[in-house]
């Protein structure tokens, strides 16, 4: 079976605890090199957070490489130019002297066929792009204490702890990308940024949620090690996890391809591009990350720990995850435990001959008593034995027996 068909059914065993080295030197490739982009190249900021001039021009047909070509002799071959709904181009370079701007002016003019009064002309201070860092900082500083302080109250401090080590990577890695690329930050990408945060946070507390629910039992059952708990809650919630990410993720390819590459739309490929490679690093995040760190520090706790070690010594410590279907037909950790079937009695045949019980023999002339029964040996119906009889009853004594003893 495909791992679509197991997923869907419930029935992956991916251990994702036991296999963290590769997961984590997956991620700590990616962070170096981009730590290592940061400090040789930096990120591409746009015009809007270091300042410069925008020349911008409506209803002409001219493309970007034509554009490129007139400003080339002007020292300007390397500036942003952009196409922006098929008909409208921009031209973004850093401050230049008054007759450069001029002359950028007049070129564009003379290229597109218009007047050079009808290229529009902006300039843009660094000051507005430092007003919108400083506020998005803040933002970021009181989101990581709301989310600490939710979840420390709904869960516990090591999951807050293990869902902020999650977003701190996706932060970098996100950033990596964006300086590896050279895709340009606009203001539109920290908005993008800022909210892909919240996804990822999304799954994380699924992932906690299921966890807190399987563990409730396990300080009492002792069945599974809080490592092997935390595969089982994150096999549990992978087809939900990736159903979702699969779900957000589509309409942002479709903002990409159909709005930005399609329709020319830059400001959506701004937005969405960071929307899709925050929302990819989420899910990578909240299933490769999370569930080995939060294992890692809740199985340095004394009760968890112990268990392990009772385990260990039985030689009953699980190396291979349990799949869902699984651990709930072993009554494993979460499952409902029902009480054991009761055994049935065995009881022997009619004609079955017993030796390990002794035949106890009557006197010759010993009367039967009234109290004792009948002469069939049998009790009364109204008298209950003092004993419940055993497994493997001895054979009644027939009355044919009893004449023969009397008459010896």
């Amino acid at each position: 079976m495909g791992i679509g068909h197991r997923m869907y059914y419930g029935e992956t065993s991916i251990d994702f605890v036991g296999k963290a080295r590769r997961w984590f030197l997956l991620s700590g490739i990616v962070l170096l090199a981009g730590v290592i982009s940061l400090s040789t190249r930096g990120l591409n900021f746009g015009i809007e957070f270091q300042g410069g001039t925008a020349w911008e021009m409506s209803n002409v047909d001219v493309d970007v490489d034509e554009a490129r070509e007139v400003l080339r002799p002007l020292g300007l071959g390397n500036s942003t130019i952009q196409v922006i709904g098929g008909t409208t181009i921009r031209v973004q370079a850093e401050p230049e002297d008054p007759e450069t701007v001029a002359a950028v002016r007049q070129e564009l003019a003379d290229l597109a066929g218009i007047e050079p009064g009808q290229v529009s002309l902006s300039e843009i201070g660094p000051s507005w792009g430092e007003t919108i860092t400083e506020k998005a900082q803040r933002a970021l500083v009181l989101f990581f204490l709301a989310v600490a302080l939710y979840i420390s109250f709904r869960f516990e401090w090591k999951m807050a702890f293990t869902a902020l080590l999650a977003l701190f990577h996706d932060i970098l890695v996100t950033v990596g990308i964006y300086s590896l690329s050279g895709f340009e930050v606009t203001p539109v990408t920290v908005i993008a940024f800022l909210t892909i945060m919240g996804f990822s946070l999304y799954d994380s507390i699924i992932i906690f949620d299921k966890v807190d629910e399987n563990t409730k039992g396990l300080a009492a059952t002792g069945r599974l090690t809080y490592s092997a708990t935390v595969n089982l809650s994150t096999n549990q919630m992978l087809m939900r996890s990736v159903n979702t990410s699969i779900v957000a993720i589509l309409p942002i390819l479709s903002v990409l391809v159909v709005g930005a590459f399609i329709l020319g739309a830059t400001t959506l490929q701004d937005f969405g591009l960071s929307m899709f490679i925050g929302m990819s690093v989420g899910m990578y995040s909240s299933l490769f990350i999370v569930p080995p760190v939060l294992a890692w520090l809740k199985e340095r706790e004394d009760r968890y720990s112990s268990i392990r070690r009772r385990l260990q010594a039985r030689g009953d410590v699980r190396t291979a995850p349990l799949t869902p279907a699984a651990a709930a037909s072993s009554r494993g950790a979460g499952a409902k435990v029902s009480p054991p079937a009761p055994r049935p009695v065995a009881t022997a045949a009619p004609d079955t001959t017993v030796t390990s019980v002794p035949t106890i023999e009557a006197a010759p002339d010993a009367p039967v008593s009234a109290d004792s029964g009948d002469d069939t040996g049998e009790p009364h119906a109204d008298q209950a034995p003092e004993r419940p009889a055993p497994a493997k009853p001895r054979p009644p004594v027939t009355p044919r027996g009893r004449k023969k003893k009397r008459r010896r």
